[in-house]
């Protein structure tokens, strides 16, 4: 009698994982500019053209959910909302500036 095959890893590559985290409408852009400092909302809007409330609150949602992006509500007068990167998101820049690299020496190899 053989053994029974062993099954395939039904959990997926953590990698895979985190591209699709990191992917979507906004988020790696989102990511570049928390590493400078907290975001507002009104300010995201006006530094990615072509963003909108919803899609860019939807991209909000996702980081926060993931653990990537922290979520503080300014009590200062006017009440406002700030997000900034977790160590989690801190943790995935280096990844990104890899990827932006690998990005740019593709584009200069096709030239």
């Amino acid at each position: 009698m053989s053994a029974a095959p062993t099954p395939p890893n039904t959990q997926g590559c953590p990698a895979e994982e985190t591209l699709k985290l990191v992917s979507g409408k906004w988020k790696a852009m989102i990511l570049k500019l928390a590493v400078d400092a907290p975001l507002r909302f009104n300010t995201l809007l006006k530094q990615l053209p072509g963003s909108n409330k919803e899609s860019l609150s939807n991209a909000l949602k996702d980081l926060e959910e993931a653990g990537v992006l922290l979520k503080e509500t300014i009590q200062l007068k006017p009440l406002h909302i700030e997000y900034r990167l977790s160590e989690k998101g801190q943790s995935i820049i280096p990844v990104l500036r890899s990827i932006e690299a690998l990005a740019e020496s593709n584009n200069s190899a096709g030239s």
